[in-house]
């Protein structure tokens, strides 16, 4: 079934207030949103992440960078954000959902390694917009979801 870009966002949102993560729901469904907008499966990772019993891990850089633990980054991605602009740059280990790293990354203008890998370097310079095309014509057509992950976000 097709959706609008701010159909999707507020669905997710929701989701994530039900699950009582209210203080990162809007984020998230703008990022869910942007991924759906692009063809990554927002939605999917969202459902995954929200059945997850560990939703936060102490991000500490050390000599090899951050070990996220496996915790999704769709719990993550503010704060490893906000570490990018202080660092600069990080390279992550044991990451989960990497996907949902991406919006920040083309939003904030900095490069990002390959995000489906359970380590990969965030930060750095991005030289173009690559999704920019996409999201033009989600935002005009819609986007087609999988009712069965759409409903599953319901409940």
């Amino acid at each position: 079934m097709k959706r609008s870009l701010t159909e999707i966002e507020s669905h997710a949102a929701e989701a994530m207030r039900r699950h009582g993560l209210t203080e990162i729901a809007e984020e998230t469904g703008s990022r869910c949103a942007w991924l759906e907008g692009v063809a990554y499966p927002g939605l999917k990772l969202l459902a995954e992440a929200l059945v997850d019993q560990q939703q936060n891990a102490e991000l500490e850089k050390d000599v090899l960078g951050i070990d996220l633990k496996n915790v999704s980054a769709v719990f993550l991605a503010a704060r490893l954000n906000g570490l990018v602009r202080q660092h600069g740059r990080l390279f992550l280990r044991n990451v989960r959902h990497g996907l949902y790293l991406v919006p920040d990354s083309v939003r904030g203008n900095y490069g990002i390694g390959c995000p489906v890998d359970p380590a990969f370097p965030l930060g750095g310079e991005r030289m173009k917009d690559p999704y920019a095309e996409k999201l033009e014509a989600s935002a005009r057509d819609g986007v087609e979801v999988d009712e069965g992950v759409w409903q599953s976000l319901s409940h």
